[in-house]
């Protein structure tokens, strides 16, 4: 059986997008929420910036989710079946927090040639609209992409504070609530936001960065990506070691010049880095 439905597929072609897509109970999300936790809780109850980046790297139980059937079965039917993941990131909104993540389109700062690169984003607690869920612009991510402007809003959640210049029509936006356990999928040329969290507890998301392997990084100098199914028979992206448990050495230290080589990307050309990530 296959995951996504034909209208699925569909909508995702239209729309850009597909939400909700069931990936686990909210028991099995809630103990990954629990292992992070307990990692936060040994440097002060959160991440450091660089931590929220490449994190599977440094994670042997998110190297095995951006290797999980569950995840990639329908990422498959959307790109086929060569599948490299090129970047995993936290996003975590804690109780009350004013922080948000302005319209933008990812495409912009990634320096990736593909339009075909999917971003499949897995709540580890309730993501709803009072908690600042993920919001989308619906077919935005066909045409030409949009201009953006840095505007360093100390709040906003993206390295540079990036958002597309001019109105765009929230009418049209489209909200993407997720239970505990549930991802969302969207093409990453797709404008999207999200709003802080009013609730009294955190929002915790990993968004996982698929692409295939013909894509190239067309910014960067150096870049890695793990190949987490089927064949790379490209080479673009230097192959990063396979974590045998968290903080294992080898992977830590890959992680070190890979996360670097992430903010060399997403800062080219800013007039100045807020060290975010």
């Amino acid at each position: 059986m296959t995951p996504l439905k034909d209208s699925q597929i569909s909508q995702y072609q239209t729309d850009g997008f597909i939400c909700p897509v069931p990936v686990m109970s909210a028991v099995e999300a809630g103990a990954l929420r629990s292992k992070l936790e307990t990692f936060e809780a040994t440097q002060g109850g959160k991440l450091e910036p660089p931590q929220r980046n490449k994190s599977h790297l440094l994670f042997k139980w998110l190297d095995d989710l951006i290797r999980d059937a569950r995840v990639l079965d329908p990422i498959e039917q959307l790109i086929g079946p060569d599948i490299l993941c090129w970047n995993t990131l936290f996003w975590i909104k804690d109780a009350g927090s004013e922080s948000f993540v302005s319209w933008h389109q990812d495409t912009r700062y990634w320096g990736l040639s593909s339009d075909q690169v999917i971003t499949a984003w897995l709540a580890l607690s309730p993501a709803s609209v009072d908690s600042g869920c993920m919001r989308v612009m619906p077919g935005t991510h066909v045409g030409d992409v949009l201009a953006h402007e840095d505007r360093y809003d100390e709040n906003n959640m993206l390295t540079r504070g990036q958002e597309i210049a001019g109105e765009l029509d929230e009418a049209r936006a489209t909200h993407m609530p997720l239970a505990t356990g549930e991802m969302s999928i969207h093409n990453y040329r797709l404008a999207h936001a999200s709003g802080p969290n009013v609730t009294d507890d955190r929002r915790i998301g990993i968004s996982m960065h698929f692409m295939p392997p013909d894509t190239g990084q067309i910014v960067g100098d150096w870049d890695s990506a793990a190949l987490v199914r089927g064949e790379d028979r490209f080479g673009n992206f230097a192959r990063p070691p396979i974590p045998s448990d968290d903080m294992d050495a080898e992977a830590v230290a890959f992680h070190v010049k890979a996360s670097q080589a992430i903010r060399d990307v997403l800062y080219a050309d800013a007039a100045e880095n807020t060290e975010k990530l």
